[in-house]
């Protein structure tokens, strides 16, 4: 079976040790956002995802979602813990304190919401989903749609979704037919249409919920420069904020899929259905972006979550389980056999599964703490603040879909790790495999944001994004790689480094002069980078760990893990590079010269 406990220890060497989370609490408003607000916090969440979320998640996920005559039903057991999760305050948690939220940084609750997501992943897409809408309103909407909508959807008693997506169009959002006509009154529109893949579009946790859609005015200019944002309740409100009169929203089905069964995934039909424009005429993917940027960085920390119950599912089953003989004699003679732990290539994927969740862990958390430091410093800080835009802006498509990619990898490796048991829907393991594979695929499929990566953000500002990583990391590395202690980390990451350096100079050049070289080097380019980035992550976490275990006091093993792991990823992960270079140095002609009609 699968286990889940929050690694609370982990938390802590990352926010205390390896980054001073103690700087979010010099930010403006967030004050009381202590290491001990921080530790409380998380301690609380860990109970109710370890207690609450996590025995539901293998039912939840046997059960699915419910649809019976447009109304969809919610697994058993879903609504009470949703009823917990909102009488606790988890929805709030980071919301604005204007509309009743509590007002925490956004670097806990990305830290939370790693926990929910381990927990139950179908369960997190809920309030996810509630929160991206918030931000959206917060952002783009005027007063009066703020004072409406923010505060229901920061408790919880409402919900909220994206709608972007129709059947003739995913990416291409510029092809969207959905109308939006207006009305006599100002600001209210009529919304026609079909939407699909909606996650929470229709469900039974809250009283209302609150759709974000994207569609089109008469008068609209082709393409995404002609779409706008528009707020479309499933239930009216009336002026005293009670609901009113059901609006012409309505469920046509949901997806039957390969995982996250839990998570109602809706056809939603707009027909006539009373929206009020956000953001502006024609400013729709403007306002959506404040959506999709959060959602794409939330994509990469579900991954990261899956990948970390995968691998204490996996490292607990091959302490226990009795399979075959050590290599170099019995390690456990008392026994019929020695546990799974022994064997090499056992270890092997272990390791491979620790590194890389591990190490996705303290990079997406400094990328969280970037974006807490570019909401929240000061004007007189503002150079950086646009550094630490900048860091997150860039790092955003590569969190996205390198901890995507590799979470695919390591619940892979746990089940292979579990062998026949794995294929077997009882012990867990084949759920977490299925649950994360759709993390490839949404808010921008990894192929999209590797073109984004390539395409916009190495460009941007004249690269100006692509130096907010290489100029640190450099420094750092240059005075690192030749450290007696640290050399063994920093040379092997530094040779990796300067490659990619080399590498993104060709690729920008070769690319302005034919697009195709640098689409087809892009998802290479854009792994690579990863790697690269987790090798500067490793060698920070190794500088942390030696320096802490001459006085580990007790803790020695902790911080001896940490060096294992970081010398198995530079020594067995970090190689991958060296293929990865020789690939995009091959150039576009082996992936374009075969004809279309060919294949």
């Amino acid at each position: 079976m699968t286990v889940y406990k929050a690694p609370l220890r982990d938390y802590k060497f990352v926010l205390e040790e390896l980054f001073d989370v103690g700087e979010i609490a010099k930010l403006p408003g967030y004050q009381d956002a202590t290491p001990d607000t921080f530790a409380a916090v998380l301690e609380e969440g860990a109970k109710l995802c370890e207690e609450v979320l996590f025995p539901i998640n293998l039912s939840g996920d046997a059960e699915g979602c419910h649809f019976e005559n447009g109304v969809v039903r919610t697994p058993k057991g879903f609504k009470e813990a949703y009823d917990l999760f909102r009488q606790g305050g988890w929805t709030a948690l980071a919301m604005d304190p204007d509309y009743g939220g509590q007002g925490l940084p956004a670097t806990l609750n990305f830290f939370f919401s790693e926990m929910v997501a381990s927990a139950n992943l179908s369960f997190g897409m809920y309030p996810g989903l509630s929160a991206g809408a918030c931000e959206a309103i917060h952002k783009h909407g005027d007063a009066a749609q703020k004072k409406t909508w923010l505060p229901k959807i920061i408790d919880g008693t409402w919900s909220g979704t994206m709608c972007l997506t129709e059947p003739q169009c995913g990416t291409d959002l510029g092809q969207i037919k959905t109308r939006a006509e207006p009305t006599e009154r100002d600001g209210v529109y009529k919304i026609t249409g079909t939407k699909i893949f909606i996650s929470a579009g229709e469900h039974d946790l809250t009283d209302n919920i609150v759709h974000l859609v994207l569609a089109r005015l008469p008068d609209a200019p082709q393409g995404t420069r002609g779409i706008s944002l528009f707020i479309v309740p499933k239930f009216l409100v009336k002026p005293d904020g009670a609901l009113g009169a059901r609006n012409g929203v309505r469920c046509g089905g949901i997806e039957h899929k390969m995982g996250i069964k839990a998570s109602a995934t809706c056809v939603i039909n707009f027909d006539e259905a009373e929206g009020y424009l956000i953001g502006g005429k024609h400013g729709g993917m403007r306002a959506m972006f404040t959506m999709m940027n959060a959602a794409r960085l939330g994509v990469g920390l579900q991954g990261l979550a899956v990948g970390e119950t995968a691998y204490q599912s996996a490292r607990a089953y091959a302490m226990d389980r009795l399979q075959g003989r050590s290599l170099t004699g019995a390690k456990f003679p008392d026994k019929p056999a020695d546990p799974l732990i022994v064997h090499p290539d056992i270890r092997r994927m272990l390791l491979t599964m620790r590194a890389y969740t591990e190490g996705a862990r303290a990079l997406a958390a400094w990328v969280a703490m970037a974006e807490d430091k570019a909401n929240r410093l000061p004007d007189s800080a503002a150079d950086e603040r646009e550094a630490n835009d900048d860091l997150v802006g860039l790092m955003t498509p590569i969190v996205k879909a390198m901890l995507t990619d590799n979470a695919y990898l390591v619940s892979n490796l746990g089940m292979q790790i579990f062998g026949g048991h794995g294929y077997i829907h009882d012990n867990g393991m084949e759920q977490l495999a299925r649950d994360v594979r759709i993390t490839q695929l949404y808010e921008g499929a990894n192929g999209i944001q590797a073109l984004d990566l390539v395409g916009r953000k190495m460009s941007q500002h004249m690269g100006r994004l692509m130096r907010r990583f290489f100029h640190p990391v450099d420094d750092y590395l240059r005075a690192t790689m030749t450290d007696p202690a640290l050399g063994e980390f920093a040379a092997p990451t530094y040779r990796a480094f300067a490659r990619l350096q080399q590498v993104t100079a060709v690729l920008a050049q070769k690319g302005l002069a034919n697009p195709d070289e640098a689409g087809a080097a892009a998802t290479e380019y854009l792994r690579a980078f990863g790697l690269v980035a987790l090798g500067y992550i490793w060698t920070r976490i190794a500088e942390v760990s030696l320096a802490k275990k001459a006085s580990a006091n007790g803790e020695a093993a902790f911080y001896d893990a940490k060096l294992a792991t970081a010398r198995f990823y530079m020594a067995k992960l970090l190689p991958e590079t060296a293929a990865l270079f020789a690939s995009i140095g091959a150039g576009a002609k082996p992936v374009m010269e075969l004809a279309a009609e060919a294949f």
